[in-house]
C-alpha cells in the first residue's frame, strides 16, 4: 500500500525558505513519478512541482510558473523522500502543500503559512 507522508512545513516571514519533505513507502521511488500540490484556503488544489523518471534514469523536474525560479524538488531515492526546496516565500505561497503520486495516492498534507 503507497502511504505518502509529509512534513516540513511551519510558518516564515516573507523572503524565507523552508524545505518540505515527502516520506514514500509502499512503491519505488526510484522508477516513479512524484509531485507537490498545494491548496490555499477558499481555492482549488493547484500543481507546484514534479520530479519524473524516465528510462535512461534522468529525472526531469517541471514547476508550475507561479513557483518557477524559486522551488526545487529534489529526491533521495535511498532514504525514499522527496523534497520541496522552497526559497523567496511569498505571502501567496500560503497553502497546504500535499505529496502526490498518480491519480489516487496522496499524503495528508503540511501547511505552510507565509507572513507579510
Amino acid at each position: 500500500q503507497v502511504q505518502l507522508v509529509e512534513s516540513g512545513g511551519g510558518t516564515v516571514q516573507a523572503g524565507g525558505s523552508l524545505r518540505l519533505s515527502c516520506a514514500a513507502s509502499g512503491l519505488t521511488l526510484r522508477t516513479s513519478d512524484i509531485g507537490w500540490y498545494r491548496q490555499a484556503p477558499g481555492k482549488e488544489r493547484e500543481f507546484v512541482a514534479r520530479s519524473s523518471w524516465s528510462r535512461s534514469s534522468i529525472y526531469y523536474a517541471d514547476y508550475a510558473d507561479s513557483v518557477k525560479g524559486r522551488f526545487t524538488i529534489l529526491r533521495d531515492n535511498a532514504r525514499s523522500t522527496v523534497y520541496l526546496q522552497m526559497n523567496s516565500l511569498k505571502p501567496e505561497d500560503t497553502a497546504i502543500y500535499y505529496c502526490n503520486v498518480g491519480p489516487n495516492y496522496w499524503g495528508t498534507g503540511t501547511l505552510v503559512t507565509v507572513s507579510s
